[in-house]
C-alpha cells in the first residue's frame, strides 16, 4: 500500500492541479512499482510560506524578493 506525501507552499495551488498531481503520482507508482492504484494513497499538504524555509530564509521573504519556484522558460 504505497503512501506518497506531497508538501507545497500555500500559494494558490488549484483543485485541478491537485487532482492532476494525485492522478499523475498514482500512475507513476502503478507503472514503476506495479502497484494497484486502488491501494495507492496520495496526500497533499499545504504549508504557509512563513513556515517553510530555504537557504536560511522564509519562503515568504524570498517571494518578496521576487524569488519563486517557477520553472525557467
Amino acid at each position: 500500500m504505497p503512501y506518497v506525501k506531497i508538501e507545497v507552499t500555500r500559494e494558490g495551488v488549484t483543485r485541478q492541479q491537485k487532482q492532476e498531481l494525485i492522478a499523475g503520482v498514482t500512475q507513476v507508482i502503478t507503472d514503476v512499482l506495479d502497484k494497484d492504484p486502488h491501494l495507492t494513497h496520495v496526500v497533499i499538504q499545504e504549508v504557509e510560506p512563513d513556515d517553510w524555509g530555504y537557504a536560511g530564509e522564509q519562503v515568504s521573504v524570498l517571494r518578496e524578493k521576487g524569488i519563486t519556484a517557477q520553472r525557467k522558460q
